[in-house]
């Protein structure tokens, strides 16, 4: 089946003067803003360079790229095709920012491509390697605005302000799309005014009481969320608009890579409904989440990643890197934490076990992408027995007591 790379392959050569832009062509560049610009892509908003200079001159600078564990490592492939492509070549990249802040939690990178025709698509990068940018799409569960979604408002804005007579597309994948609609809703009417169509690819959905606000309402009708058949991340907390769900040939959490979604001509194959396992996975993550009231939900984060982080690494790549040494640290840090700490954690994954339970009867575990994350396997194996010893035992206990 066709991917995005077979769909660069076919349309590359047909300009958008001759093929409109289309929603494959907004998912190519939101993969494109994955890619470190930093020295080939000016960060102010203006002419810019072509996309096939600053590919150029990425590429001299960084002959072999890794793109972290969970980011397609094919986004370096695609951004080659795009600069070297009728297509995309001419269209021209500005404002390119990347901001990393640990004591704020921000993770956050955006990028402006005017296109030929004068559009500008505003790309905002979804959740990369490093570990603050996971800890940030955590608490989105928590807060009512992350750091990054200010940001992108403000970005938004200015760049709303730089290109005054251009129609705008907003766009991103995963944390991306997300950060596209949240500043699509609270960037004001002015900047509403300007903006065609926004563009979320499976990114996370918002608190419900967000759904309401008479700004969301203004741009309601100009968003565009598309996830896969089996979506996680796009499925977590509530969906503003309805949205559109796509073939993809992989199974589970990973479809979430959208080089596995399945491209017809000019468009995604979109299904009628969302996959069996997919339905099963969804319901028991919902299951998961509103089992925890939100003291819970913040003390299980915070948990997670002081265990992650005890080895000070900044990346999941350094994570990965560290093998068993890592592993074996993480695993201390666990037994180390406090009572009341280590119960927030490992009694999290226990009501996840429970909510788990219909999809293990289906054959399908949630939870089982992430045991095979070397290095994080251990740990999650660690809590995964002590959960389900905790359980016999409960059970045991209970049985003693009918007796």
């Amino acid at each position: 089946m066709a991917n995005i790379l077979d769909y660069l392959d076919w349309r590359g050569d047909l300009t958008l003067a001759e093929r409109p832009f289309n929603e494959v062509d907004n998912l190519l560049l939101a993969e494109l803003s994955y890619l470190d610009f930093g020295g080939a892509v000016p960060p102010e908003y203006g002419a810019g360079v072509p996309l096939r200079q600053a590919s150029a001159q990425y590429f001299a600078c960084h002959p072999k790229t890794e793109m972290g564990v969970l980011v397609p490592d094919r986004i370096p492939d695609l951004v080659r095709r795009m600069g070297e492509s009728a297509r995309f070549a001419d269209a021209r990249l500005s404002g390119y920012v990347n901001y990393v802040d640990e004591q704020t939690e921000l993770q956050f990178s955006a990028l402006c491509c005017t296109l030929p025709d004068g559009a500008v698509y505003v790309a905002f990068r979804g959740t990369d390697d490093t570990l603050v940018g996971w800890k940030e799409d955590f608490n989105m569960g928590l807060l009512d605005t992350v750091p990054s979604q200010a940001v992108a408002v403000s970005y938004l804005q200015a760049a709303a302000a730089a290109f005054p007579d251009a129609r705008l597309l907003v766009g991103g994948h995963s944390k991306g799309g997300n950060l596209a609609v949240y500043a699509a809703v609270f960037c004001g009417e002015q900047t509403q005014s300007h903006i065609a169509k926004v563009y979320n690819n499976d990114g996370p959905g918002f608190r419900r009481r967000l759904l309401d606000l008479p700004e969301h309402r203004r741009i309601e009708g100009k968003i565009l969320t598309m996830v896969p058949e089996s979506s996680v991340v796009g499925m977590l907390l509530e969906h503003e608009e309805s949205y559109q769900i796509v073939r993809s040939t992989q199974v589970g959490v990973m479809q979430h890579d959208g080089f596995s979604w399945v491209v017809t001509g000019e468009h995604f194959l979109h299904v009628p409904e969302a996959s069996l396992n997919g339905r099963i996975l969804d319901g028991a993550l919902s299951e998961f989440v509103h089992s925890m009231n939100p003291e819970q939900r913040e003390k299980f984060v915070d948990a997670l990643f002081e265990v992650l982080t005890c080895t000070d690494a900044e990346t999941l790549t350094d994570l990965k890197e560290g093998g068993f040494k890592t592993a074996s640290a993480m695993a201390k840090a666990v037994q180390k934490l406090d009572k009341d700490t280590r119960r927030a954690l490992t009694g999290t994954l226990t009501l996840l076990i429970k909510a788990n339970a219909k999809s293990v009867q289906e054959g399908l575990h949630p939870i089982e992408w992430l045991k095979n994350r070397h290095p994080i396997e251990a740990v999650v194996n660690w809590l995964d027995n002590w959960a389900e010893t905790r359980m016999r035992e409960s059970g045991e206990s209970a049985s003693k007591t009918e007796r």
